[in-house]
């Protein structure tokens, strides 16, 4: 099978282009320099004249605040460039699994989303990506929408190199850092949790202590969990998805499995969002039902911290 996959050189496509391999595929990887999605001329030719036998659209604008001042440049991407794929990949008769995310929901429900759930995204980023998913089934009639959430790799910045970074400090200024709050800024997709950096007492050196959001609830994600969740749908009908690890847990949650499983002592705080505001809002419970598609997230969690020390 002849796949093309857009986005090859973001955290996910980096995990996922190995494993296709690895499943006898042959991958025609393209990234921004390669294939502009927000330009439908060079979609439709490319697409044309490589006629893969499916694509995976990974590409995507996933800077969640920055897309509160940066609309326009997210809807570019997120929508434009979904919507040039889709048209192409409709008229071409070419399979399209598009990757999104549990920020198109709300948050207010209390028991997990379900596929069918009525999206209601509370940010730009949410909403485009909400809107690419509708240019998918507008266009298309092969395709999977596959959502995921809270996703981390060894291919980029992530809450769980953020929070190990943290543990492994030494002390510095006070928990409004400058520095802290710029690395999470730059957290890929929906890692970015809000931690709330760290504060250090002249007493206590040895251990940093860290706050961490505790009343936001999701489903952290391994990207090679994702990739082969991927693989999954294939065997199943056409349609919408949840691909993300099994099981919930808080991002202060998450925080402290990455510091006991890593062996880091840490002084670990829960903080409210309303302690750590950011530009865009996120919904405080985004659990989705996966079908178990994806194994647990602790499980998943304990085997990217063993890789990470090979």
């Amino acid at each position: 099978m002849k796949i093309l996959v857009t986005g090859a050189n973001g955290m996910l496509g980096q995990d996922l282009c190995p494993i296709l391999e690895d499943v006898g595929a042959f991958v025609i990887e393209t990234d921004v320099d390669t294939l502009d999605i927000t330009k439908s001329d060079e979609v439709e030719q490319a697409l044309t004249d490589i006629h893969p036998d499916m694509v995976i659209h990974c590409a995507a604008y996933t800077n969640v605040d920055k897309a509160e001042e940066d609309v326009e440049t997210a809807t570019l991407i997120n929508v434009t460039g979904t919507e040039n794929i889709a048209k192409t990949c409709g008229k071409l008769d070419i399979p399209l699994i598009y990757i999104s995310t549990d920020y198109v929901f709300d948050g207010t429900k209390t028991e997990p989303y379900t596929p069918d759930d009525k999206p209601n995204p509370l940010s730009v980023y949410g909403k485009t990506k909400l809107l690419g998913e509708e240019a998918i089934k507008k266009y298309c009639e092969k395709y999977y929408i596959a959502r995921t959430s809270w996703l981390y790799g060894h291919h980029g910045k992530n809450f769980v190199e953020t929070m190990i970074k943290l543990g492994g400090v030494k002390p510095v200024s006070a928990c409004d850092s400058k520095t802290s709050r710029a690395e999470h800024n730059d957290t890929a997709v929906t890692t970015e949790a809000g931690a709330k950096g760290v504060e250090q007492s002249e007493i206590a050196q040895a251990v940093p202590i860290i706050s961490v959001v505790d009343d936001q609830i999701g489903c952290p994600t391994w990207t090679v969990e994702l990739a082969n969740g991927i693989l999954r749908l294939l065997q199943k009908p056409y349609g919408t998805y949840h691909v993300c690890g099994t099981g919930s847990t808080s991002w202060y949650g998450f925080a402290k499995e990455i510091f006991e499983q890593s062996n880091l002592k840490v002084n670990l705080k829960p903080c409210t969002t309303e302690e750590f505001p950011r530009p865009a809002k996120r919904p405080k419970y985004s659990v989705m039902e996966n079908e178990k598609i994806c194994r647990n997230w602790q499980a998943a969690l304990h085997d990217y911290l063993e890789l990470r020390e090979v």
